[in-house]
């Protein structure tokens, strides 16, 4: 089982980035995802979170600005960023709690990270 995050890049301040992380692999269910980021000297924090059933939390520096979202169907999860400044510029990394079969544990399983940079 894997995340595969993609939707990084340099946008200016002000600007929008949507972020997606598709999980692929032998999966049964997955319960968890979100997104994480660490900017350079400092410790990977959470950004957005959605559980199964929807309910979502916000880290409060971008509540109002970033969505999370997931498809399911797709097994995938989306981190809408609008209004971006250059604080928002860390490597983003989603992570979700899987589980691969219906008689094991959920597994707790990060993407590789992608890189967004908010410059002008």
């Amino acid at each position: 089982v894997q995340l595969q995050a993609s939707g990084g890049g340099l946008v200016q301040p002000g600007g929008s980035l949507r972020l997606s992380c598709a999980a692929s692999g032998t999966i049964f269910s997955i319960d968890y995802m979100g997104w994480y980021r660490q900017a350079p000297g400092k410790q990977r924090d959470l950004v957005a979170f959605m559980a199964h059933s929807s309910i979502t939390r916000y880290a409060e520096s971008v509540k109002g600005r970033f969505t999370i979202s997931r498809d399911n169907a797709k097994d995938t999860v989306y981190l809408q960023m609008n209004s971006l400044k250059p604080v928002d510029t860390a490597v983003y990394y989603c992570n979700a709690g899987i589980k691969p079969n219906e008689y094991s544990d959920y597994v707790d399983v990060w993407g590789q990270g992608t890189l967004v940079t908010v410059s002008s």
